[in-house]
């Protein structure tokens, strides 16, 4: 998600795996549930807000084989994050320079940055140092 130029992301809780690190919120597939579905369960689950799959943007593969879509959320304007504590210590916006230099960001995070940073995909269908806040 993108508000003002920035990017959502999270501090996880000390409860979960890989405890206080930095990432963008997510999480796993459950059953037969679809990327689009688990996406919207797992930001209710985390922050408490309801939004809407736009496009997958990039997709990863873990050293240890797990398989990372990343996906393009709308957030309405209004709304505003409320971390769950029992999944996230906290969250903020934050430019991509600012997330590079969190200590504890997930090397899968600092992946995704870099393919977009490259050029790889676009946020929103449009190059990244466009992204305006409008849609997230």
């Amino acid at each position: 998600m993108v508000r003002a130029g920035k990017l959502l992301v999270i501090r996880r809780s000390a409860t979960v795996v890989a405890p206080l690190a930095y990432c963008f919120p997510g999480g796993g597939i459950e059953g037969d549930e679809s990327e689009e579905a688990a996406l919207v369960r797992e930001l209710r689950e985390e922050l408490n807000v309801e939004v809407q799959p736009l496009c997958r943007l990039w997709q990863s593969e873990t050293p240890w084989e797990v398989e990372l879509a990343w996906w393009m959320a709308e957030l309405p304007p209004h709304v505003e994050p409320l971390p769950n504590p029992h999944e996230v210590h906290s969250c903020a916006w934050q430019s991509i320079e600012e997330m590079l230099a969190l200590e504890g960001l997930l090397d899968s995070n600092r992946q995704f940055l870099a393919a977009l940073e490259r050029g790889e995909f676009r946020l929103e269908g449009r190059p990244p140092s466009a992204a305006d806040g409008t849609a997230d």
